[in-house]
């Protein structure tokens, strides 16, 4: 018994010491390394992520990309395009998110398919019923390039271009981006935000007693978003003051706006502190 347990003992030590040199991985390069390219252009992030390969002396467009067939416009799996915010693509509505990238080269112009699908393999399981986007480019000369590149051009706050660059060929994919729109959305959101936290923080003062500090960040709120919260609030403090005469009114509106909200949460209150103020 006390010889298998030592044989076993070093069974087990030696399969330890092996373990890090089986553990080791074989690095090769790979025949169509990944690459990315990401790009801002305003408010708005772009992001490509494929496969890239290389001419290594081929005929590269007609005969190993061929004319009129799909193409996943990379090597391995579809490339694929994520956009932050919703843009424009060859003038074609695109809502913000990841796609897969198809292409259909041709002599003269190529066909630009954007797919809602973006894991897929390949042209295998493309469906076109889920196309985003479809628009004709013309392709133009440029000086040859051994692996197939995407890179953005031109780029400004409200667009850019993708470029695809590849075997002296390039295709070139506008992007257009409201910007002015997205950021007055995102001041407005900001600022609608910012009017709740003080009108909160007013209400915080009155609770604390101390009213001419919550009446001046009330109208802080005010002054930049009407609300029925921040107009109730404003109210509570002047009746908390000893002046129902001016609360009536602006409880009053309250109500009126509230009744317009379907998160109307002190309804009956404010009802109740009306009849009371009359």
């Amino acid at each position: 018994m006390r010889s298998v347990t030592r044989s076993s003992l070093i069974a087990a030590a030696a399969l330890l010491l092996a373990t890090p040199a089986l553990a080791q991985s074989l690095e090769l390069p790979d025949l169509s390394p990944r690459a990315q390219v990401t790009q801002t252009a305003g408010v708005t992030t772009i992001k490509v992520d494929y496969a890239s390969p290389g001419v290594k002396g081929r005929t590269v467009f007609g005969e190993l990309v061929p004319f009129g067939k799909l193409w996943r416009t990379g090597a391995n799996s579809a490339t694929t395009l994520e956009v932050s915010t919703d843009v424009t693509i060859g003038g074609k509505a695109v809502p913000a998110g990841k796609y897969a990238v198809f292409t259909i080269p041709g002599k003269d112009k190529w066909t630009v398919i954007i797919n809602k699908n973006p894991n897929q393999g390949g042209t295998r399981s493309y469906d076109q019923k889920l196309d985003q986007a479809r628009f004709e480019v013309k392709p133009t000369d440029a000086p040859k390039r051994e692996r197939m590149t995407f890179l953005f051009a031109d780029t400004t706050d409200t667009g850019t271009k993708l470029v695809l660059d590849w075997a002296g060929k390039q295709v070139v994919m506008p992007i257009g981006i409201g910007t002015k729109a997205l950021v007055e959305a995102g001041i407005g959101g900001y600022a609608k935000g910012t009017a709740r936290q003080l009108a909160s923080a007013a209400r915080y003062y009155k609770a604390a007693g101390e009213l001419d500090k919550g009446l001046a960040m009330v109208d802080d709120a005010l002054a930049i978003d009407e609300t029925w919260f921040a107009l109730w609030i404003k109210a509570d403090i002047l009746a908390a003051k000893g002046d129902t005469k001016a609360a009536l009114p602006i409880a009053q509106k309250a109500y009126d706006l509230g009744m317009k909200d379907d998160y109307f949460f002190w309804k009956d209150l404010i009802a109740k502190k009306i009849e009371e103020w009359k």
